[in-house]
């Protein structure tokens, strides 16, 4: 009974210190947003005649910029696309390296699944269609949010793209393309896998994580909570944030639940005690980000998921552990994030619960321990579960040209989850190697169907 009132009060510690440094957390990334947009606004109304004669004086014949494949960006949970967060970057700047990247906006804790419906509509336009079958089975509106305009509407097998992932991102971009391959949206029966080039994973989360199981997700299925945790905690700020529907709030930052209607104008005092109590909303049929993210997910998810042979694969594993005596721990304090150490610290020493059947069959424990604090390493280099596909460890580019598609080629580095994005002084040099690496990869791949290009693929800065 000792022992059990110490294991209570302990996880109740860890619940409320997680918590805390969460918020804190986001606060600050929220006041920075505000604390930079301020200032910024204040100067736009100031010089706004200057800036419309700037803007006179550019010939836009003196680019090519159309003829480029855009490379797009996909943030990862809790992240956010342009337009949000004010001038607040989620990849830090990166999309200004190159002239045509775009960076969609979708929904932070929404599933993979509409994630890349609403990418879809993103590029080419018109309005998300969710699809009848899963809107009905998911408990949400079939149709979303509407495109007037796409960012990319000639896209097509003659007009591909470039699609960089970080953390679930990747999983967003693989199931997009699945999606193409299969024809999934209706009203575009010319869709193919070949309207992707390319997909690199920055931290990807291709075959789950331990850090759901520590967060709440329960370790039994992968898909419910446990009663008290931090997951829960987070579920219950994220109803009541769409349950008051503050516009300037949702302009700043929107969760992406908008198509589950949970609007206090939609659904009243009664629908928010019944979506707080768990009955109706997205966590009622686990049609969100984390049950995605746990390893049975990630297995289910995966096992309608290829490889395809015409697209090239690229994976950038992050780890911030090393092993100190035979046990595996935080390779320093001051390397990673304050957000970060504790739960870089918890997953090296998590351990499935003996007495629940484990996630896979063979799996191990020490097959997970090094990881970046989010993810586990073993899960970033490549897709490998249920079946593991075609791919190849990279210490130094060259090692490996030419580059063959239809291979996941990846590099552990070391970093924590968050090191590319968000904080760009953080990373340092690295932050400039890793996306000048990727930007010229890509924009190496426009003729990838000509002999020359496959061979003369991108090599490290």
């Amino acid at each position: 009974m000792i022992r059990w009132w110490w294991v209570s009060a302990f996880q109740l510690a860890e619940l409320f210190l997680s918590s805390v440094v969460h918020i804190l957390y986001g606060f600050y990334v929220y006041s920075s947003a505000v604390a930079g947009d301020l200032p910024q606004a204040l100067s736009d109304w100031v010089f706004k005649a200057n800036a419309s004669l700037e803007v006179k004086k550019q010939d836009p014949s003196t680019t090519n910029v159309d003829d480029l494949p855009p490379i797009v960006l996909v943030h990862g949970i809790f992240g956010f696309g342009k337009g949000k967060f004010g001038s607040v970057s989620y990849f830090a700047g990166a999309e200004k390296k190159d002239e045509r990247v775009l960076v969609p906006d979708l929904g932070s804790l929404t599933s993979i699944y509409d994630r890349a419906r609403e990418l879809f509509y993103y590029l080419k336009g018109g309005r998300v269609d969710y699809g009848e079958e899963h809107s009905k089975a998911c408990g949400h509106s079939q149709f979303g949010r509407l495109y007037e305009q796409g960012h990319y509407p000639e896209w097509d097998e003659d007009h591909p793209i470039h699609i960089v992932g970080h953390s679930a991102g990747a999983q967003v971009a693989r199931v997009l393309q699945q999606m193409l391959a299969d024809k999934a949206f209706e009203g575009y029966e010319n869709t193919s896998e070949n309207w992707v080039l390319s997909i690199t994973a920055l931290s990807g989360a291709f075959n789950g994580t331990t850090r759901t199981y520590l967060d709440g997700m329960l370790p039994e299925d992968g898909r419910n909570l446990k009663p008290l945790c931090l997951l829960q905690l987070c579920r219950l700020g994220v109803v009541i944030y769409d349950w008051l529907d503050i516009p300037l709030l949702k302009a700043y930052y929107n969760f992406g639940f908008d198509h589950f209607n949970l609007s206090w104008r939609k659904v009243g005092i009664w629908g928010l005690v019944d979506c707080l109590l768990g009955n109706t909303g997205p966590w009622a049929s686990g049609d969100w980000i984390l049950p995605n993210l746990t390893i049975q997910g990630s297995i289910k998810l995966n096992s309608n998921l290829q490889t395809f042979p015409n697209t090239f694969y690229f994976s950038y594993a992050t780890k911030r552990t090393r092993k100190f005596l035979g046990v595996t721990v935080p390779s320093g304090i001051l390397s990673i994030h304050p957000m970060l150490f504790m739960r870089v610290l918890q997953m090296s020493l998590y351990r499935h619960p003996p007495d629940v059947p484990p996630p896979y069959k063979g799996y191990r424990d020490e097959d997970w321990l090094d990881n970046d604090g989010a993810l586990n390493t073993i899960s970033m280099t490549h897709p490998r579960l249920p079946v593991e596909h075609p791919s190849c460890p990279v210490s130094n580019d060259s090692e490996c040209l030419p580059l063959q598609p239809g291979i996941w080629y990846y590099k552990i580095v070391e970093g924590d989850h968050i090191l590319f994005i968000l904080n760009r002084e953080r990373a340092g040099v690295q932050f400039d190697v890793i996306y000048d690496d990727i930007f010229e990869r890509c924009r190496k791949h426009i003729l990838k169907k000509t002999t020359q290009t496959i061979a003369n693929q991108a090599t490290v800065n």
